[in-house]
């Protein structure tokens, strides 16, 4: 899955397939703990259906979670892409069947009215291809 080199790249640019990117996930501190324990683990469910949902843009990581922000923590991450699929559009024939077609990232872009903050969301299929690159605790 490559060499975790970091590449920096907008959120508004497409990731570029196999690069590596630094990315965000918002989280308690208690589910931080366990992902650094044990590693994520895929939500069975979401906007892009199964996955583990990051961003490159740290705004995005720092509304979650939905809830208390007391005990927010927000994880730094490396992420190997590996194939990804553009969804632009609720409703796209792809938005939760991505992973079948070959892919392994699902990138929805900025400001397509998926995502009603307007900020980029990911997701990557197999937890393996992310890496806890700064612990803020």
């Amino acid at each position: 899955m490559g060499d975790f080199t970091t590449i920096k790249q907008a959120p508004e640019c497409q990731p570029d397939d196999g690069k590596i990117y630094s990315m965000y996930h918002g989280t308690t501190a208690a589910a931080a703990e366990q992902i650094i324990m044990k590693g994520f683990r895929q939500s069975p469910d979401g906007m892009l259906g199964r996955g583990v949902y990051v961003s490159r843009d740290p705004n995005k990581a720092a509304r979650y979670p939905l809830e208390d922000k007391r005990d927010q923590v927000i994880l730094k991450l490396r992420v190997n892409v590996g194939k990804v699929k553009k969804i632009d559009r609720q409703y796209h024939p792809m938005q939760k069947t991505w992973h079948k077609h070959g892919f392994d990232t699902a990138w929805v872009p900025p400001n397509c009215d998926m995502v009603r903050s307007g900020l980029e969301e990911d997701c990557v299929w197999d937890p393996k291809r992310i890496r806890v690159d700064f612990l803020p605790f």
